[in-house]
This record gives C-alpha cells, structure tokens and sequence, in this order.
C-alpha cells in the first residue's frame, strides 16, 4: 500500500468528512491531501498535535468508543431480483426476511450507485487505504473497512467481526517460475482468516445483519445452513460470538474431521444426514421455510457482499492495478459472482478502469459449470457430484448458477476443471514450493496449468489464483497422497518419509545418497 495513502485520514474518524455533504469535493482536497513520506515528515506527524490521536478511556472498548462517532450519509442498499429488468418496480428492504424474487428468482443487493458516485474513485482508494491495519471499529476488518460499500445503514454497534480479511496476497515465486514459466503469479490466501476459509467474509455480514433484526424483534430464532464443512464453521463460529443459536446440516462422511469438530466446538446443533450437500440444501430451505430460522447459504445475497470484498482488497494490495486473470474454484458458485460484483463495482466507481478476465475451476466429479460452458451456454442441466477430495465445491446443483454465467459472461471469463490426480498433483507441487493449501486451490492451479499449455494465459499476465481455504483443514487427504494410499492414483509427487536404521552409518549413507540427489557435485 502507497505510504501517502496509509497516511492520510488514519488518525481520525474514518466517516468524519464522508458526511459533510455540503461540498464533497472540497472536503476530499483538505481531508485526502498527499504526504510524501520521508523521516523527517514521519518526525512532523508524530509530533502534530491536530493528527495525534489519543487513546480512548480505559473503562471503554471500541465498540463503545465507535459510538460516539455515530453519523449520518445518504448510502443505502435494497433486495432486488437478480439481473432484473431496470424498469422493475420490485424491491425489498434489507431488514426484510426474504430470499427468492416474486418469480421465484434469486435476489441481489443494489447499492445507491447514484449517492456513492458523488465521491470520485480517488476518495474511495483514499478512505480504503486509510483503514487498513487499524483497530478501529468496525474498520479493522477487510469487510468493513468498506462498510459504505456492503450494509451502508446498519450500526457499527450491530456488528459481529472477528476483524476478518486483509489476508495475504502471496507472491508466488518459485511455484510461478518452476512449474509454470510465469513470473507475476500471486495466490490470495482468503483461507488465512478466523476459521480458516474465505466464507468469513460473507458470514460477518450475514450474522451481522441478523443481530440486527433480532434487536428489531423479528421473528429470528437461529441461523442454519447446509455444508459441506466451510460454511457450518463460519456460521458457528459468528453466532457463538453473537449469542444466537446456529443450526448446521451437514452430509454423513463427506467432510473432514477437521471441518466437522469446527462448528461443534462453537456450539452449534448438528445434524449429519444421510445424503449429499444437494441432499441437505433441500431440506435446509423446506425447514427455514416453515420455522423462524435464518437461511445462511448463498442462495441469500448478503453473505456475496462480504465476500465481494476480496476482490477489492486485491486491488487494493495491488496499489489499484488490476490483474489480468483471477481464478476462482467454484461449487455453488456465489464467489465467482461475488469477486466480478466487487470488481465491477470499483471499475463503475472509478477506482480502476477496467476488470480482470475471471476463470472458475471445478472438479471434473462436481463440474456442472464447467458442462455448461463446454455446450455453449445452453440449457444447463444439474449433475450427481461424486466424491471429491476438493470436498466444498462437491455441488452437482449449484444455486448460483445463474450469477456465475452472467459473472464469465460479462467478464469474458473461462471455465476449467480438474481430475482428482491433477487437483491432488497440483497441490503437492504448491506445497513442495512452500505454500500449503487446501485441494480447491489444487483445481485452480490445475486449471491455471491448463490455460498456460494452451497459452491463453501468458507468462508475463499478471494472475491471481484465489485458496479459498487453509490447507490445516485437509491434512487427511495430504497424508493419504504422500503414504501413496489413494487407489488408482500414481502420486508422482509424494515425499514419504524415509525409515533409517538407528546407526551413525546408516544414517550417513542416506544422507549422502539425498545431497548427490540434490547437488552431483557434492
């Protein structure tokens, strides 16, 4: 991140010129005015007293602290159908409990785009970068950081955060360089969050507006959803901060031991039924349809809000370049959606000019999309997801199947998909290179591997390969392919671990025999 641009505004109140709306112009010359960083200037700051920021009481948290920065804005956001005509009259407020259109389509949030667009894209880089890194609330989250942009109207005091995003962007050098002959590969490792995979960026809104509509007295009793493992942890693990009741439909023996303890330790009531996700997502709509219980899959279009904001956050680690390629895994496919929406919305509100091609990768046993693409775009048809060690996208049924389509196609965007070898082949090779991911990150390196053999991706493109979730959840599967104990699976790649005597020399001879192996002139 730019230093001047870290500078400015940090050590004041993030809205405090948002709502001067007398002149929105004036107020970003004097509030947004460039520092050139240096150590003498450094030196300036820290002693300024109109810049130093003193700390709050110490009987007072932030929460309490953000209560006396309450201000007003023009921002608003409602439901609307998905891809609606623009002479649709229907709309929803966000605080009703709603999740299908009249027609039965799915919904959208729609942002004033109009109250937004009275600040230029060098305000908008401007009081994003000014949040990053602070402990401020809500602000310390890479969510909330852009609160304007996901729930402008609800109270900070109504958040549930655990401070979730800004995860890291990664260079990925070796990975890039050895196996690929590209030199501007990047991973976004949205798994590097609080319980490990990059549904806390949607969960924090969701869970956050639902606290909202407890304390409005609507009828919220819990939140439940249908997982295949991320998702029950995110929603467990927001609900037990918040204090509501979460309830979780898992499919018996599909996901991992390390998936499964996750919303177990967070309290959540646990319902491992006897069929697939598809199987559990059926049955999760008809229960929140008849009982007063939150539904916290994508089919609801808060969650794609939060997530919508790694795609901003990738622009901004980026310093507002925009990469060339962004590959995303897909199952159910709000994210691929959701990374378009946030680059969509940064291109329209002039932070950056253009937006980068998408790809979503499936696994070729769950890759209804990927079917899809391959026939043209026509008439899409569901298949029966077979087991999968990429198990979070093992979804024949995806319920955003229509923003997924409209996201590649407005984005120019490609679909890929990857065997079981190839996904777990992929995944061995980032690790031999230091990285450690999840097997969803195997499909979109496989599939990034693919585009580059066609050589419809270059080796100068700037890419950014999206790891959804962390590699600590899928250990299972790790030692399963370097034992060399998946059937019908080669594992070029394993590294097992070599049984020596517990002899001076034996251990030398292995040593020896490795060094050469590395070095012929050792």
């Amino acid at each position: 991140m730019a230093a001047s641009c870290m500078l400015r505004s940090s050590f004041l109140s993030p809205n405090h010129n948002l709502h001067q709306q007398s002149s929105p112009k004036s107020n970003r010359a004097s509030f947004f005015t460039p520092i050139k960083a240096t150590s003498s200037t450094d030196d300036a700051i820290s002693k300024s007293p109109q810049l130093q920021k003193h700390r709050r009481p110490a009987d007072e948290n932030i929460r309490e602290e953000a209560r006396r920065d309450v201000s007003s804005h023009n921002f608003s956001a409602r439901y609307v159908p998905f891809n609606a005509d623009p002479n649709s009259s229907e709309w929803y407020p966000l605080d009703e409990i709603i999740y299908r259109s009249r027609s039965g389509g799915l919904l959208d949030v729609q942002h004033d785009m109009d109250a937004l667009k009275k600040f230029d894209g060098q305000y908008w880089r401007s009081l994003f970068d000014s949040r990053v890194g602070k402990t401020t609330w809500p602000y310390g989250s890479g969510v909330w950081s852009k609160k304007e942009w996901v729930l402008p109207e609800i109270d900070s005091d109504d958040i549930v955060s655990a401070f979730e995003g800004n995860s890291n962007l990664f260079w990925a050098e070796r990975y890039g360089k050895q196996f690929l002959g590209m030199n501007d590969l990047w991973v976004k490792h949205c798994g590097i969050s609080h319980t490990g995979s990059f549904k806390d960026l949607g969960m924090t809104v969701l869970v956050s507006q639902v606290n909202r509509l407890r304390k409005m007295h609507k009828p919220v009793v819990g939140v439940g959803c249908a997982s295949t493992g991320d998702t029950s942890a995110a929603l467990s693990a927001y609900c037990a901060s918040a204090g509501i009741p979460s309830i979780v439909f898992l499919p018996a023996n599909k996901i991992s031991m390390a998936q499964l303890v996750q919303p177990i330790a967070n309290g959540a009531f646990v319902l491992s039924i006897d069929t697939d996700f598809d199987g559990c997502m059926q049955l999760i709509r008809e229960v929140t349809a008849e009982l007063p219980i939150y539904l916290a899959n994508s089919l609801n279009s808060l969650r794609l809000e939060g997530q919508k904001t790694a795609a901003i956050e990738i622009l901004q680690q980026f310093e507002w370049e925009v990469p060339d390629w962004v590959i995303v895994p897909g199952g159910n496919l709000g994210n691929i959606y959701a990374f378009y929406k946030g680059f969509h919305m940064c291109k329209e509100l002039g932070l950056v000019d253009r937006i980068p091609r998408l790809v979503c990768a499936q696994a070729a046993n769950a890759n209804p999309l990927y079917v899809h693409y391959k026939s043209g775009w026509k008439d899409f048809k569901p298949v029966k997801a077979n087991t999968t060690f990429a198990s979070a996208i093992q979804i024949g049924d995806p319920v955003s199947i229509d923003r997924a389509v409209f996201a590649l196609k407005k984005s120019n965007g490609i679909v890929e998909e990857a065997t079981e070898e190839e996904l777990m082949d992929a995944m061995a090779q980032a690790d031999s290179t230091g990285m450690f991911i999840c097997p969803h990150t195997g499909v979109a390196l496989t599939a990034l591997s693919k585009l580059r053999k066609a050589g419809v991706i270059a080796p100068t493109d700037r890419t950014v390969v999206v790891s959804t979730a962390h590699g600590l959840k899928f250990t299972q599967s790790k030692v399963d392919y370097h034992s060399k104990e998946i059937k019908n699976m080669e594992c070029r790649f394993a590294n097992p671990p070599v049984q020596v005597k517990a002899d001076f020399g034996s251990v030398m001879d292995v040593l020896k025999k490795y060094l050469l192996s590395k070095n012929s002139k050792f």
